[in-house]
Parts: C-alpha cells; sequence; structure tokens
C-alpha cells in the first residue's frame, strides 16, 4: 500500500510556466470557460491539504492555453438545376449526393410579395441584400447552401404571426433561422424558401429570482442569457460551444444537448413552455410558468426538437438552477474504454450530485488537436494514453466537493481505472482542457475531408463502432472517436485526405445500420434536419414515422414550414 501510494501522490501536479493566446472568433469566444460566460465560479486557486504531496513529482506539467478561432473553411456546396430536379452535392455532407425535387406546389416570390411584407416590417427588415442574402443561405459550417431572395426580420411573434399567414395563403415555403449554428442543415434553405430570421426578437421577459424562471423571446443569444443570470446568481442549464450565436429558440427547436446535459438533463425537463407560431398565423400560448400542470396534453413537447417544422417558437419559459460556488476540473487518462465505461460508473457513484460533466476522446482525437490547433499541448507528458476522460464537479462546498473528487481519484488510481491525470488549478488551465475536448472539429476539418455522425449508443456498445469501422476501412481512413460520455454520445469521425466515394460506399448505410441494430439513435442531439431526414426509419418505426407525418400535415396541411427537413419528403408531400 506504501508503494502504491508513493506512486499515486505523482497524480495530479500543475504548472503555470507557459501560458498561450490566441484570438477568439467572437462567434464562439464564449467557448472559454470563465465565471462571467459559463455561469460558474471555478476555486482552483487553493490546494487541497490532501493533494500537495501529489504536487511534488516532476512528471505532472500542465501548459495551459485557451482557445484559438474557429476558423471556417470553404467548404461551399453547390447547387445543379436540371428542370424541376436539384442535386445538392454537400462536400462536408455525409452522403454523397442527395436528390430532391422542388415541390411544384410552392409558389415563387415576386414584386407584390415584397411590398406586403415591406407593410408588415418596414423596408429595412425586408432583406434582399446578395451579401446578406449568402450568410443567411450559408451554414455556418458551409455544408449546405441555399438559394434564397429573400430574408424577414420580425421583432414581435404578431409580426411572424402575420407573415406565416400571409405565406400560408400565398403557398410560400418557409424556413426559421437563428444563429444558423447547426450541423445538419435545418437552418438554411434548400431552394428558395423564405428565410425568417428571429435574431431581432432578443428580449427578455421576465426573470422570478426565486424559482429561477427564466421568460424571453426566441432570438436570445443563448451567452447574453447565460451573462443575465450570471450577473444574478444562476446559470443557464444549456452550455454550447457556439454560445456566441446560437439563440434560445433554435436551442429549443432543436432541442440541443451540449456538456451539462448529465447534470441537468434535456431541454425538455428544463422548458417549462413555450410560445409558438403555427403556419396558418395561429398563436399557440403555451407559454406556462408551472412545474407542474396535468391538464390535458403537454403539447409543448412536440415543438421542442421539431426543428421548425411544426411552428416557429417566438418565446420560452426555462427553468435555470442557481449557480453554485465550487467547479473542479479533471483531465485524465484511462488505457482502455472498459476503464472509461468504469470510470463513469464509479464517478456517477461517488460524485453523486456533483458530477455536472463526464466527456471522453480516444488518442486519435487528441493526436489530430496537438497536430492542427496551434498551442496545444498534451496536459499529461510525454506519453500518449488510448484514451481520455474530462471530468467536472460543480457544488456549493469548495472543501467537500474537492475531498469528495481526491476520495474518487484516489480510489480510482487504486483500482487501475486511471494511468495518469491532472487536475485544473485555475481558468486558464480548465479553459486549455476543454478546448482539447472542444476543438477536436476544427482539427478534423484542418485535417482534411471528414464523414461525421452523431450517435446515441448504449455505453458498452459505444466504442464497439468506432473499433469495427478501423477494421472495415483499414489504412484509408483515421476513425476519431469521442463525445458525451456521460450522455451515451459517441461523435463518430472518419477523417480522410479527400472525399472518396468508394470509402463513402464503406461507411453507409453500415453505421446506420449497425446503430440501428444495437438499439441507438442516428441523431443523438445534432438533429435530422436535411442531412438524415431519409434515414429516420433506422431509429423510428413505420408506426412512429406515420404518425409525425400525420401531425406535420394537421399543424402544417401545406408543407410550408421548413420543407424536405426532419421527415421523408416523399411521405410529407
Amino acid at each position: 500500500m506504501e508503494k502504491w501510494r508513493a506512486i499515486t501522490y505523482t497524480l495530479l501536479q500543475h504548472s503555470l510556466k507557459t501560458n498561450f493566446h490566441h484570438p477568439i472568433n467572437p462567434n464562439f469566444r464564449s467557448l472559454t470557460r470563465s465565471s462571467s460566460t459559463s455561469g460558474h465560479t471555478y476555486a482552483f486557486g487553493r490546494t487541497c491539504e490532501r493533494l500537495k504531496p501529489m504536487l511534488a513529482h516532476e512528471k505532472w506539467n500542465i501548459q495551459p492555453c485557451v482557445h484559438p478561432c474557429m476558423s471556417h473553411h470553404p467548404l461551399v456546396s453547390t447547387k445543379i438545376f436540371s428542370g424541376n430536379m436539384c442535386r445538392i452535392q454537400c462536400i462536408y455532407f455525409a452522403s454523397l449526393t442527395t436528390k430532391i425535387q422542388r415541390n411544384p406546389l410552392f409558389s415563387t416570390i415576386n414584386s407584390d410579395d415584397i411590398s406586403h411584407f415591406k407593410k408588415i416590417l418596414g423596408e429595412k427588415n425586408v432583406i434582399q441584400e446578395e451579401e446578406k442574402l449568402d450568410t443567411a443561405n450559408t451554414d455556418w459550417m458551409r455544408k449546405y447552401k441555399g438559394s434564397s431572395k429573400l430574408m424577414l426580420q420580425p421583432r414581435s411573434t404578431e409580426e411572424v404571426s402575420q407573415i406565416l399567414k400571409y405565406c400560408n395563403s400565398r403557398c410560400l415555403a418557409v424556413v426559421p433561422q437563428g444563429g444558423n449554428t447547426g450541423l445538419v442543415g435545418g437552418s438554411v434553405p434548400v431552394f428558395d424558401e423564405v428565410i425568417i430570421n428571429t435574431g431581432s426578437m432578443n428580449s427578455i421577459i421576465s426573470f422570478d429570482k426565486v424559482s429561477g424562471i427564466l421568460v424571453c423571446e426566441a432570438g436570445c443569444i443563448l451567452e447574453n442569457l447565460i451573462s443575465f443570470l450570471d450577473s444574478r446568481g444562476f446559470i443557464m442549464p444549456l452550455d454550447l460551444g457556439a454560445k456566441g450565436s446560437c439563440q434560445i429558440g433554435g436551442n429549443v427547436s432543436t432541442n440541443a444537448g451540449g456538456l451539462r446535459l448529465v447534470r441537468y438533463g434535456s431541454l425538455h425537463g428544463t422548458v417549462l413552455g413555450l410560445e409558438a407560431v403555427l403556419a396558418n398565423g395561429t398563436v399557440l400560448d403555451m407559454l406556462g410558468t408551472l412545474r407542474k400542470d396535468n391538464t390535458g396534453y403537454d403539447l409543448k413537447h412536440l415543438f421542442i426538437g421539431s426543428e421548425g417544422s411544426l411552428g416557429i417558437i417566438s418565446k420560452v419559459s426555462i427553468l435555470t438552477p442557481p449557480k453554485l460556488s465550487s467547479v473542479n476540473l479533471a483531465f485524465l487518462a484511462c488505457k482502455d474504454y472498459f476503464s472509461c465505461q468504469k470510470l463513469l460508473l464509479e464517478a456517477k457513484r461517488r460524485l453523486g450530485e456533483i458530477l455536472s460533466a463526464f466527456e471522453f476522446l480516444d488518442s486519435h482525437a487528441l493526436d489530430l488537436v496537438l497536430k492542427h490547433l496551434d498551442g496545444v499541448r498534451n496536459p499529461l507528458p510525454p506519453s500518449m494514453h488510448n484514451f481520455y476522460v474530462l471530468i467536472e464537479t460543480t457544488g456549493s462546498d469548495e472543501s467537500s466537493d474537492k475531498q469528495k473528487l481526491e476520495a474518487f481519484l484516489i480510489h480510482s488510481m487504486e483500482g487501475g481505472l486511471i494511468s495518469d491525470g491532472a487536475i485544473a488549478q485555475d481558468i486558464s488551465q480548465a479553459s486549455s482542457f476543454w478546448h482539447i475536448r472542444e476543438g477536436v472539429p476544427e482539427a478534423l476539418m484542418k485535417a482534411g475531408a471528414v464523414y461525421k455522425y452523431d450517435l446515441s449508443l448504449p455505453v458498452e456498445k459505444m466504442y464497439d463502432l468506432v473499433e469495427e469501422m478501423r477494421i472495415r476501412l483499414g489504412s484509408a481512413a483515421d476513425v476519431v472517436g469521442y463525445g458525451h460520455l456521460g450522455d451515451s454520445n459517441l461523435h463518430l469521425n472518419i477523417s480522410t485526405p479527400q472525399y472518396d466515394d468508394a470509402i463513402l460506399a464503406q461507411i453507409e448505410p453500415f453505421v446506420y445500420e449497425w446503430t440501428s441494430k444495437h438499439h441507438g439513435s442516428i441523431s443523438a442531439e445534432h438533429g435530422l434536419g436535411l442531412m438524415k431526414a431519409d434515414k429516420i426509419h433506422y431509429s423510428k418505426s413505420p408506426e412512429a414515422v406515420q404518425l409525425m407525418t400525420s401531425i406535420k400535415k394537421l399543424l402544417d396541411p401545406n408543407g410550408i414550414l421548413n420543407p424536405y427537413k426532419v421527415l421523408p419528403p416523399s411521405l410529407v408531400s
């Protein structure tokens, strides 16, 4: 035991010898964890007495860094028109090509339509400038590009209602758009749909300091809500890398997941009510602020995760938890995936209510980040390990939380679950740890072509798919696995020098079939959008899809709301 303890006391040494600074893209500046943007206060300044002996070994040397600019690559989609047929070729698209026919029942914009919208919104909120439209037509990863000639910027629910009432009467298709940070083509036009951008609807309506219930308009940027709540001692239950751009209406419409889901659950649990505008302009007021209300069907859940295909969310009421004073972050190494699974189980048992994040990445993911992102250093030099786990705890008692974390780490080391590890000592180190995990998508984009899959699978099966894909593809691709282990959410990424039909044929439909066989979901948190609309049957039964189609036709009989998304177009048309 004494020999083992001498070894474990080498755990968790920190050094602030090297600091790195990089300009932050304003759209992603809040990726850096800090008390002002995340709602958390990191309390890493003092070292727990029992951890002090662990800080004496030269092996542990952390070089903290902050988030670099999230660069956008020129991965621009192209459209080739032939009559009424349109082939959409998405360079960053999972499927090589998707053929979708524009619904011939939809009208096209004319001068009378423009004049009518100007009467509703005023001239400055009816956007026809090519430069602004080009931005709105293209998703932020430049995977998808539409050809809309008109963007409308309503300032109120009433204006949204008037717009939709008119569009429905004219059979003009529309696409709701918030911060346009989605990953599956759900927030941009496929053809010439009218863009309805909710960014001008950005008022905070009310906040109850006793209950923590926030009511706001759909266009509020997530980071602004976080800052508002932080100054009042509360936090948002949702934390996303794109918080500087994404809007709460879009978050709710896509049922965004993020890093705090393991602690606070999904938006189906934290959203108490919402207001939505239906395709015919009817305003559906479900903006309740009660945690308990069993009067009939809870209709708000139809709109959470429906990606704007049933109605446009205009207001949201959401339950926000109090901001807690103590946050700790550990970056740990594991020898195999089984150890990661066991570590998750032990974390749930021993950390309990203070566990707020449990993320994992494999050595392939870390290697890509180290190669392609400037200023990033391996937190656990000099060796590379097979797997890495990021564990965050959030509580109200700094001393007790640290003792809990320390006991957990010692127990895990003693049980052979942890090979190495480090605890962040301040915000800068915490940011450097988080940047490794959140920087994987950027590193993959810089590495070349990438095929991306967002999957929910049983925890014990998650990494089996990664290993099977490596066998299947051999040296033709670098298969990378990372994600939200605490939520059973795998981000499977297949990196290649360039896009290749032969490689794609080896990936699809195998990935979807494998996921379906193991009772998983082909979309854990990104939604279906355009990318996976015709693949919903891998996760939902024919009866369920048919019922969804019936609901769509009931609420949007003309099919004008975000067409070609979520459900197979052949069923909805």
